[in-house]
């Protein structure tokens, strides 16, 4: 057998656990359309499918503990396919939800921590450190392929050959399983259900209170949900801020909960001791900001592209198609770096690297974003985007040994979850607070009628949702308006909207320098290097020394 066989076996996987996070952000209002449902469904379908991931995670790898990581891996892969089957055929938005959002949520949490274990079960030395990067080039490409893949097939076909396409290669990949080596086999232990229910619950919070947060507000209300009439926001504070810090207790309440049964000599669902390493640390918290970017870059920019200048899906797969393959390029590039360059310079490289493609970002924006500057700005920050996946990964994994390689998948499905939330979360409360504020100032000083502004100004009290530029002008007409005033009435809209891109891409600058404090820990040194390599180079080193020295 190929010594690539079972990484490739793996990658396949890898690559659609990834690919389903970005595939349908460009085809959201064809599926709409399709299931005559609305867009705050489809927001729900995909808030839900991050919290099944990020509530089960943890589960999901001490399942495959129990089970056997290659038993896992194969039932998660059932699972998912099952999911995408059920999804490519939904005929409706409650089964759409129901395949997408929960069953391949539950087939992805077995698979994704059993990918990072069986890697470590069937590579050592430099062949695992490279087998490592392949996974994180592939999810680096799965990220950029999402937009492109989905967009063609969306314009072309149907965005439901998708599904059927994740359904052919999940099948493949179980089919070649069997090639994959699982050194440990199943194991007796007994999973805590407390800590599951903490865990469980504590992630939830956090993460559905980040995602809602562009709909309540973060601290204060917005859009607040009412019951029977009234008003639910406790003390006069978002329940966004309720939620996260509930959930922030609860994940409190759960590691005290696993130091007491590491106490009693009882095994917890998570080491909670891993954290005390350095370099696992700051992999995460790197690992963590990279999705956090990531998501940030993959929402805000496509709901620009089609909200504002009306573009279809595979029309805003091409704008975004620069950053698509330089973050494939580059991955596969920070992957052939590893074997003479530490991670540390890598990631460091990578993370100034993005810092400046965000400077790019900012001087680039204008209306039609259709820039030589744009599109220099999305490769750069591919390139960069693509650097870091090819090397979190392995700094992650080499923290620990083969008996914790499950565990640490797990760590690291968690953390590119909350990753990818608070990007979407952040980003968009930007965008529509920021939408909401220009807006406001923009009809405030335009030459519309005084009557008009008041009208204006009452219809958006409670916040201004994204619709098409377009749209504005047919709404105000609709509402009453001049076609003088109507057309004005648009244009400050689209001006607005410009402005709330501006201020997103400031809000990416600052999270692309706070990357920056979290590389700290991460190695100086080659990762994989045999001994024998760093003695000879030493001698080596020294013997020049001596050389010169005689002369």
């Amino acid at each position: 057998m190929n010594k690539w066989t079972v990484v490739a076996i793996l990658g396949a996987a890898q690559f659609v656990m990834v690919l389903d996070s970005t595939v349908m952000n460009v085809s959201i209002s064809t599926v709409v359309a399709d299931l005559d449902t609305s867009v705050n469904a489809m927001q729900a379908a995909i808030t839900f499918y991050t919290l099944t991931m990020a509530a089960l995670m943890l589960l999901g790898a001490k399942l495959g503990d129990v089970w056997g990581r290659l038993r896992a891996f194969v039932i998660g892969s059932v699972v998912y396919a099952i999911g995408s089957l059920t999804t490519a055929l939904a005929p409706n938005i409650t089964v759409l939800f129901l395949g997408w959002s929960i069953v391949e949520g539950m087939g992805a949490v077995l698979v994704i921590p059993a990918i990072a274990a069986l890697v470590a079960d069937n590579y050592e030395g430099r062949a695992r450190i490279s087998a490592y990067a392949v996974i994180g080039a592939v999810s680096g490409a799965a990220v950029a392929a999402g937009p492109l893949i989905g967009g063609y097939l969306t314009t072309y076909a149907s965005w439901r050959y998708v599904f059927v396409g994740e359904v052919v290669i999940m099948a493949v990949v179980v089919f070649f399983a069997r090639k994959i080596v699982d050194k440990h086999g199943a194991q007796r232990l007994r999973i805590d259900l407390l800590s599951v229910l903490l865990s469980a619950a504590g992630l939830i919070g956090v993460v559905f209170g980040m995602l809602q947060s562009k709909t309540w507000g973060w601290v204060i209300p917005l859009q607040t949900p009412e019951v029977n009439g009234v008003e639910i926001a406790p003390l006069g504070v978002s329940l966004t801020a309720w939620f996260i810090l509930a959930g922030c207790v609860l994940l409190g309440l759960f590691f005290r909960r696993q130091r007491h049964l590491m106490e009693q000599g009882r095994p917890p669902l998570l080491d909670v001791t891993l954290f005390s390493i350095t370099r696992l640390r700051s992999g995460l918290g790197s690992l963590m900001l990279q999705y956090t970017i990531t998501a940030g870059i993959f929402f805000m920019v496509p709901v620009y592209l089609q909200m504002t200048l009306g573009l279809d899906a595979l029309e805003t797969g091409i704008r975004i198609f620069p950053l698509s393959i330089s973050l494939i390029l580059f991955s596969i590039v920070g992957t052939r770096l590893a074997a003479v360059w530490s991670p540390k310079r890598i990631v460091r490289i990578g993370q100034l690297v993005l810092v400046l493609a965000s400077f790019v970002l900012l001087g680039s924006v204008d209306l039609e974003l259709k820039s030589f500057l744009f599109a220099a700005g999305m490769f750069v920050a591919g390139a960069a985007l693509g650097l870091l996946a090819s090397q979190l990964g392995n700094v992650n994994m080499s923290s620990v040994g083969e008996e914790k390689s499950s565990e640490v998948g797990g760590m690291q499905g968690v953390f590119q979850n909350l990753g990818s939330s608070l990007g979407t979360a952040l980003i968009g409360s930007v965008l529509i607070t920021a939408l909401a504020t220009s807006f406001g100032a923009g009809v405030a000083s335009s030459d519309l009628p005084a009557e008009v502004q008041g009208l204006v100004v009452e219809a958006t009290a409670g916040g201004v949702e994204i619709v098409p530029a377009a749209s504005v002008d047919e709404l105000a007409t609709e509402a009453g308006l001049s076609a003088e005033d109507a057309a004005t009435l648009q244009r400050v809209y689209s001006e607005s909207q410009v402005e709330s891109l501006r201020v997103a891409f400031v809000a990416l600058t600052a999270l692309a320098l706070l990357a920056l404090l979290f590389s700290r820990g991460i190695p100086t040194e080659v990762l994989g290097r045999k001994p024998e390599e760093e003695t000879s180079d030493t001698a080596a080193a020294a013997a020049g020394g001596d050389e010169g020295s005689s002369r």
